[in-house]
């Protein structure tokens, strides 16, 4: 799973208020460098991401080059291909995803989140 997918994630169980963003719990993360370098297309993302949740998210898999803010002016070379290798090649294969509320745990095996409900979420 993709850090671009992360950020767009929420917890669905009922009666939640705090859905975003989910909490990641590694245990395997794969660096996949499959996807060109596209400097209009990260532009065009870095204003659409919620910043905070990326950065986290990133930390979280143990990629530490983001800087804490996103930034304003435009973009540096080095720092759209520190975005692009945090939003698009680092995936977890591995882990979990956490509602910061309830603290349930959705699994993710082989890359894929598994965020179906329990009856009773729902």
């Amino acid at each position: 799973m993709r850090l671009i997918v992360h950020n767009m994630l929420t917890c669905n169980i009922k009666g939640v208020v705090n859905k975003f963003p989910l909490r990641i719990e590694a245990e395997k993360v794969v660096i996949k460098k499959e996807v060109d370098f596209n400097t209009d297309f990260l532009r065009h993302m870095l204003a659409k991401i919620e910043w905070k949740a990326l950065v986290d998210g990133a930390r979280s898999m143990g990629y530490t080059e983001l800087p804490d803010h996103a930034p304003e002016a435009e973009e540096s070379y080095s720092f759209l291909k520190k975005f692009h290798h945090a939003l698009l090649e680092l995936h977890l294969e591995e882990g979990s995803l956490v509602c910061q509320e309830t603290g349930r745990k959705f699994p993710v095996e082989k890359g894929v989140p598994n965020m179906l409900l329990h009856e009773d979420e729902v």
